[in-house]
């Protein structure tokens, strides 16, 4: 069964443009009044695929927020299953076994896209650990104007090729726009080369202000990065690792990152070697935040999957369901 739900005309306040007025009349015809593309035409005066246009506009905005309640129960028990063992919310995406990861994320990203909303409001901070799942997610997001709101870069990106400014900054200049958020940049690199730089860096006044942003916001919402996944993980394929630190990270045991700290299958990560050069949060400064929303797809990133829940570090989790299928086996 599906619900849609039409943003009312007072909606529109602030919003302006006939488009979105003529939108929210096709919206109204077409989910409240049960009529067809074709009479809607005729009544707006116009073609159908202008209606079809509208539809797809109405929804794109947020005028039409479409739920999806299933009666088949296997989702449901799965996403039970997953809340008994490992007590995260579970939001899961249905698709065949057979898609492919590239296909798998960008459908998962979607739909964490269209989730966030929920989560974030005026007033609140939201982290951002920038990789390829967060570019994914940003280019989905429904836009929902919001007041002092922020959006905060988790990690720094830079490393000995590139600043990493243009990569990050576009990803959370994506999710200002749909917000109406300050964004505040990290512009520091990814891994310093000593880690005694990176502590006289952060007692600097001006990184402090921005780690106190960090240490503040109400979401952090996140991927995995992963050095077995299909689709490669930024920081495993952008230049950000040397062979000695792939070296380092193999004697480590390392499965997965949460932006650039690396931790292991049982959930420790204190004595990784690289976490000291690692830009990112302290894992356990993430886990002081309230909502920690983790977005991953393609089950080439199931041990790393493993290792955050066992670290505690995720209480929304965002996923397609062959990938929650096999968490739960």
């Amino acid at each position: 069964m599906t619900a849609e739900t039409v943003a009312p005309p007072a909606a529109l306040v602030g919003r302006g443009g006939g488009r979105t007025q003529q939108a929210l009349t096709a919206a109204h015809l077409y989910y409240m009044q049960d009529l067809t593309m074709e009479a809607i035409a005729r009544e707006l005066h116009t073609s159908r695929s202008s209606v079809s246009r509208l539809l797809s506009h109405a929804r794109e905005t947020g005028l039409v927020d479409i739920q999806i309640h299933s009666p088949a129960e296997s989702a449901a028990n799965l996403a039970a299953l997953i809340r008994e063992r490992y007590d995260v919310t579970a939001h899961l995406v249905p698709m065949p076994d057979h898609t492919s990861d590239v296909d798998r994320l960008e459908r998962v990203a979607m739909s964490a896209a269209r989730l966030l909303g929920r989560f974030f409001d005026s007033n609140m901070t939201l982290g951002i650990a920038w990789g390829s799942t967060m570019s994914a997610v940003s280019r989905h997001l429904v836009p929902k104007p919001l007041n002092g709101a922020e959006v905060v870069q988790l990690n720094g990106a830079g490393n000995t090729r590139t600043t990493g400014i243009i990569y990050a900054s576009e990803i959370l200049r994506r999710f200002g726009r749909a917000y109406g958020a300050h964004t505040q940049q990290f512009p520091v690199p990814a891994f310093f080369d000593d880690p005694e730089t990176k502590r006289a860096l952060w007692r600097e006044r001006s990184m402090r202000r921005v780690l106190e942003v960090q240490e503040h916001m109400h979401v952090a919402l996140f991927g995995l990065g992963s050095p077995f996944a299909e689709v490669p993980s930024h920081v495993y394929i952008g230049g950000y690792l040397e062979p000695e630190d792939y070296r380092s990270l193999s004697t480590d045991r390392v499965v997965g990152d949460v932006a650039t700290v690396f931790y292991r299958g049982d959930g420790t990560w204190r004595d990784i070697a690289l976490n000291a050069r690692a830009s990112g949060p302290d894992l356990d400064q993430l886990r002081r935040t309230a909502r920690r929303v983790c977005v991953v797809a393609g089950q080439s990133k199931l041990p790393s999957l493993r290792g955050a829940l066992a670290a505690r570090l995720i209480t929304d989790l965002v996923l397609d369901e062959p990938l929650a299928r096999a968490l739960v086996a």
